[in-house]
């Protein structure tokens, strides 16, 4: 399977299922593959890990502004890839985490309670 199509646009500017539920992230990747948005596992919801696992695809890039990594779910390590189309981030004035409007106020309380809970 091609793990990377550099002609495929990105979904949209957003995590597609936080979007569809209503939900936030924390930072945003991009599937090489599909161009699939979801968000990374810092996030409540971690989709873009779900995506990969559902999938198959297993490189994802960042879709943060002005980072270029890319990372290989196969093997857990950074990778390398080709230029992918464009955009190649979300907007700048979208805010990390976001979207701003629904990312309450005790965010990283959130976010450090569910960590806890994991261990």
């Amino acid at each position: 399977m091609n793990q990377i199509d550099t002609e495929v646009p990105p979904s949209g500017t957003g995590c597609v299922e936080c979007e569809e539920s209503g939900s936030w992230w924390v930072h945003l990747r991009r599937c090489a593959a599909c161009g699939h948005v979801g968000c990374c596992d810092d996030s409540l919801n971690r989709h873009a890990t779900a995506h990969a696992q559902r999938t198959g695809h297993a490189i994802i890039q960042s879709f943060e502004p002005g980072e270029e990594w890319f990372w290989d779910f196969r093997t857990d390590r950074f990778a390398t890839g080709p230029v992918l189309a464009p955009p190649h981030s979300h907007p700048d004035d979208q805010s990390a985490p976001g979207p701003a409007a629904r990312v309450p106020e005790n965010w990283a309380e959130i976010l450090q309670s569910r960590s806890r809970t994991a261990d």
